[in-house]
């Protein structure tokens, strides 16, 4: 299993590089369209290479999608630790009540009886 997710990463990394090598043409960046820029007398421009355009996208894209599931999970989680915390309350009142109800008569008994609780406790 190992091999085979060094292999998937090796292939992955290859077409990376590919990718790369074949879009390593430079392109401008403008943060604003022109006629607004001009409008606004501010113009910001970079020329980067079209693979890092492509990449940077990418992974702002995976980001903007593990911020989204994160936040339309999170009443999944909360009710997770919800109920989390209600088994916690609910063991803990049912030990209490079977420590209180089941007090054996006999000490024989009652030594017979110790390791079993303590394997269901």
């Amino acid at each position: 299993m190992r091999y085979l997710k060094l292999l998937v990463l090796a292939v992955f990394a290859v077409a990376l590089v590919v990718v790369a090598m074949a879009n390593r043409d430079l392109v401008t960046l403008n943060l604003l369209p022109t006629e607004f820029s001009d409008y606004l007398g501010f113009r910001w421009t970079a020329e980067v290479p079209l693979f890092l355009v492509i990449f940077a996208a990418a992974a702002v894209g995976l980001v903007l999608g593990f911020i989204w599931e994160w936040l339309r999970e999170s009443k999944h989680r909360k009710q997770a630790a919800t109920g989390k915390r209600q088994v916690s309350a609910l063991s803990r009142e049912v030990s209490r009540l079977h420590a209180q109800h089941t007090k054996p008569k006999d000490e024989v008994l009652a030594l017979l009886d110790a390791p079993a609780r303590a394997r269901n406790g």
